[in-house]
């Protein structure tokens, strides 16, 4: 509690923040279909867990029609992609781990985004802060949060 109007305190942030690739999948699936366009996931199938038709697959990657007219039961959640489609005729459960998607893009015009392996999850590199200024001496490299009232 505040006991006057300039006390300061101070909180460490110790646990990081979760990935931002599931939220950045949902808000550019969204604004693909909401512009009429198809949406496209390119996918890693080499990474552990993912259930997808790999005979369709080029090099490792395998590129999927997810725009609601092509899939059923679409999910996309905080740990992957979920959904029914079919392939060659055959009805199949797809699911794609959020770690195996490396871009979403829509089919007519190519923009979308290509993800990284940390999708910014990791601190900036060499130490420095997201203005590329070093910490001053003595300041601890994790973020802190001070409120001034």
């Amino acid at each position: 509690m505040l006991n006057g109007p300039c006390e300061q305190y101070e909180v460490d942030v110790t646990e990081s923040m979760t990935s931002s690739r599931p939220y950045l999948v949902r808000a550019l699936y969204e604004w693909i279909v909401d512009n009429g366009l198809t949406p496209y996931l390119l996918v890693d199938c080499g990474v552990d867990g993912v259930v997808a038709p790999a005979d369709y697959a080029e090099d490792g990657k395998l590129v999927l029609n997810v725009a609601p007219r092509a899939v059923r039961d679409l999910h996309l959640g905080n740990d992957g992609v979920g959904f029914n489609a079919r392939f060659g005729g055959a009805a199949l459960d797809v699911w794609l781990p959020m770690v195996s998607l490396l871009a979403i893009y829509a089919r007519e015009n190519g923009q979308g985004m290509l993800f990284t392996d940390t999708d910014g999850t990791d601190p900036p590199p060499d130490g420095t802060r997201g203005d590329n200024e070093p910490p001053d001496e003595g300041e601890t490299k994790r973020p802190q949060l001070r409120v001034v009232k």
